[in-house]
């Protein structure tokens, strides 16, 4: 494994651990199955690739940016919003799990190809 590669998983894991305290601290009081359906929902965009690799590489990518689940965290700080802060923080934790288990943004070529090397079994020539 590349040390960048580590260090990237290792960042994604602390990240994911510390979305999900932070979700639980707001405690916007959900039934359990919200917390899980919002904590997968990001999966949904590897719909994308019903539309071929290039758009599914985009589609699952803007669902898969710290940027996007930070700002919503941030606008449920401003609003005061405990819904909010737990919903951007819970797919920020879905993003940083998947991090530390390998799953990067994708590239163009193919779901296996990310930005952290190929994921999955590898073909041997």
């Amino acid at each position: 494994m590349a040390p960048a590669r580590g260090w990237q998983q290792a960042e994604g894991a602390g990240l994911g651990l510390a979305a999900f305290a932070i979700a639980g601290l707001a405690g916007p009081g959900w039934p359990w199955w919200i917390w899980l359906a919002i904590l997968l929902a990001p999966d949904l965009s590897m719909l994308g690739y019903l539309l071929g690799r290039r758009i599914g590489a985009a589609v699952y990518n803007a669902a898969h940016l710290y940027a996007t689940p930070f700002l919503l965290v941030m606008a449920g700080v401003g609003a005061g919003s405990p819904g909010l802060i737990a919903g951007g923080a819970l797919w920020l934790s879905h993003i940083g799990f998947d991090r530390a288990l390998g799953y990067g943004l994708k590239l163009p070529g193919g779901f296996r190809d990310t930005h952290l090397g190929p994921i999955g079994p590898q073909k041997t020539d």
